[in-house]
């Protein structure tokens, strides 16, 4: 439980949790532990409700078990003036699901975000950016693939394009997680949920990985990460995993000096693959399976063949 996660959250909420009893702070403790199992999840609840309940703190409101509905309803309302819709939605869902989590345990007797509503919002199209094409292959033949770091960089963003794969997916893998079968390599991702999710690979992303497991050697380390840090000093792969972080600087470096002007990021990639795959006469249905998505709505959000359309009808106005 001393994790940097759980940290937090619990140094925030001290004072609150305490005169609620031992049992409010070992089931507090046990909401961030073992209720969310999804490491960004958490860290955005525990954001949310520390800061809730900090703000509770200034209103004199001293338990979590004093709180009530009109708290959490005027500090929704002051959210909206410095935060989008989603994230107030998610701010409010994370009260809802902690108090949720404290009336199970019997420390307070109902939940006062049950009744609260958060703002209106509705969306039919994502706001991750989307490369079309030609600046997606632009990208990928502008890397330098005589060095360990090119033919690492090239892997990474083709995974992510070829098999619509998520970059914490993409980083969790293992070099085992490339795999032959039926005389076809396959790539297994483990998805958000815990969800296994296997693809076959393109052709190209195909020879990328081929090229980036056998130039650099580590083929022979089945256990070990498959995107891996640059080692100091020595330009080679070391045996730790590719952070995150470190993968989107990466993605913005070779974005600039490719010359694409586009703020992309590491979910450009899944996008650009999903409108691709459409874009080329691909349903619906089998982009979501692919996606490893429940629903096609989801995969709807990430289908940007209108944008290309509502510019070519915006050219129509002429003066």
């Amino acid at each position: 439980m001393a994790s940097a996660d759980l940290a937090l959250p619990a140094v925030a909420m001290l004072a609150q949790v305490v005169s609620a009893g031992e049992r409010a702070g070992v089931r507090f403790l046990e909401f961030f532990a073992s209720a969310i199992r999804n490491p960004h999840t958490r860290r955005a609840y525990a954001r949310a409700a520390g800061d809730f309940l900090a703000w509770c703190a200034s209103a004199g409101v001293t338990s979590i078990t004093d709180v009530q509905p009109l708290h959490v309803a005027v500090w929704i309302e002051l959210q909206t003036a410095t935060h989008s819709a989603p994230t107030v939605k998610q701010r409010l869902a994370a009260i809802r699901h902690l108090f949720d989590w404290f009336v199970v345990g019997q420390i307070v007797p109902h939940n006062p975000a049950a009744s609260v509503r958060g703002p209106s919002h509705t969306t039919k199209k994502g706001k991750t950016p989307v490369l079309d094409a030609t600046e997606a292959r632009q990208l990928l033949d502008s890397i330098d693939v005589t060095t360990p770091i090119g033919l690492r960089d090239r892997a990474l963003i083709a995974l992510m394009v070829f098999s619509f794969a998520r970059v914490g997916a993409a980083l969790a893998m293992r070099v085992e997680d490339v795999y032959v079968q039926q005389r076809q390599l396959w790539v297994h991702l483990r998805e958000k949920g815990g969800k296994a999710h296997a693809m076959p690979c393109h052709h190209t992303l195909e020879a990328y990985l081929h090229a980036y497991l056998e130039e650099t050697g580590i083929a022979g380390d089945p256990k070990g990460p498959l995107f891996r840090t640059i080692a100091r000093g020595t330009g080679q792969l070391s045996a730790t995993a590719l952070p995150q972080a470190n993968a989107y600087a990466m993605v913005r470096r070779r974005a600039l000096a490719t010359g694409i002007t586009t703020k992309i990021g590491n979910h450009t990639f899944r996008a650009t693959g999903i409108t691709a795959y459409l874009k080329n006469g691909g349903t619906l249905e089998n982009a979501a399976a692919m996606a490893n998505h429940a629903s096609t709505r989801t995969t709807q959000l990430y289908d940007r063949r209108r944008d290309g359309i509502s510019l070519d009808e915006v050219e129509r106005i002429r003066l």
